[in-house]
């Protein structure tokens, strides 16, 4: 299946299915040299895995990720070679799908996998389960890595939840220590019992509900993005939109641009000799473009958002059709997750960083010290 492959200089390519033997990831383009970090990708895969809060899915997953190769263990630095991470699935109970064989669910992939490929893989959703983002968030961790030896920071959370919105949050001091403070992952600790509180009613109810991540990532060097199809703008939209029950994308005031006029949106120019990543001493007074202009950074801080739907498998009856056309009526059974929200913030940190590491590295070479020369 084609599809499976993200970035240019960076390359990662996950696989696997939701209940099959194992997920993972083998990324290309690691620059040999760097100290591998067990530790922070375990962090990530830990802040991503089910069964973390009453909030999300029960499924019971360690998520251990095993290093297979690129990784020389005498050194514990990487190779230059390609690092393949693999994840073994253990609490599989694939029994709760067989009825799926004949039926279609609703607003899932089963019909469109169908209609494509002809075959599918019935138990979990296959590769289009959320599982698959395993090796995501492990490569996006070892990115993650790669970017904060150039200083990058990158931090999301959790900005509204269905009709329940956070307060403004200091984009630029904001921490994972204040995110993870909660087990919705948002920082507003008021905003966040309103959040939980409406997960578990619509729990409760056998339904679920959507909502806005937004991600922040400071001091990403100038210049990163190229200007007409590989736009940096249009690779983040292009790696967020990737991630499962996502439905909508924006950098900087994104929508709210259309009811500004433009003297209000532009960012003015603005001496400033203490700026070091841009090593330029210029900077923006605003931030209304989201620091990329023209499909390039320009040194600000990047500012994006993401819409997730409600996850599609609620727990009432629903009208379907079965895979002859038949009406039927479809109940889910298993463990699915309420609200997608609060275990998708390191997926989408996950993924801003493959978009910067692999725009930092397409101009550079493959040994690592010249990243900083």
């Amino acid at each position: 299946m084609a599809g499976s492959s993200f970035g240019k200089r960076f390359v990662v390519t996950t696989f696997g299915e939701s209940h099959g033997g194992a997920v993972g990831v083998v990324v290309d383009g690691c620059p040999a040299g760097h100290a591998f970090s067990h530790d922070a990708i375990t962090a990530q895969l830990q802040r991503r895995r089910p069964g973390q809060s009453r909030l999300t899915s029960s499924r019971a997953e360690a998520d251990a990720v095993e290093v297979l190769s690129g990784v020389d263990p005498t050194t514990g630095k990487t190779l230059g070679t390609p690092i393949a991470m693999t994840v073994g699935n253990k609490d599989t109970k694939s029994h709760h799908y067989q009825e799926l064989a004949k039926l279609y669910r609703p607003s899932h992939a089963d019909y469109t996998y169908d209609a494509k490929f002809g075959v599918r893989f019935v138990a979990g959703g296959g590769r289009a389960s959320a599982r698959e983002t395993v090796g995501r968030v492990a490569a996006g961790a070892l990115a993650e890595d790669l970017l904060a030896t150039a200083g990058v920071q990158i931090v999301a959370w959790v900005d509204s939840v269905a009709d329940v919105h956070a307060g403004a949050i200091d984009r630029e001091t904001l921490t994972r220590e204040a995110v993870d403070a909660t087990p919705v992952r948002c920082p507003d600790l008021e905003a966040a019992a309103k959040m939980e509180a409406c997960i578990e009613a619509a729990r409760k109810d056998g339904d679920t509900v959507g909502g806005v991540i937004r991600c922040v990532a400071r001091a990403v060097p100038l210049g990163l993005g190229e200007p007409v199809f590989d736009k940096l703008t249009a690779d983040l939209a292009h790696a967020m939109m990737s991630l499962p029950a996502t439905r909508g994308f924006e950098i900087g005031e994104g929508f709210a641009a259309t009811r500004m006029r433009g003297t209000a949106h532009n960012d003015p120019f603005e001496p400033d000799p203490e700026r070091t990543h841009g090593g330029d001493g210029i900077r923006t007074r605003t931030n209304h473009s989201g620091g990329v202009q023209g499909g390039i950074s320009n040194g600000e801080t990047i500012v994006f958002a993401v819409a997730f739907k409600p996850v599609a498998t609620v727990f009432v009856p629903q009208d379907t059709v079965d895979r002859d056309g038949n009406p039927a009526i479809y109940k889910a059974r298993g463990r699915h997750d309420p609200c997608v929200l609060p275990r998708a913030v390191p997926m989408v940190e996950a993924m801003a960083a493959l978009t910067l590491c692999d725009h930092w590295l397409r101009h550079a070479s493959s040994r690592l010290e010249d990243l900083h020369r």
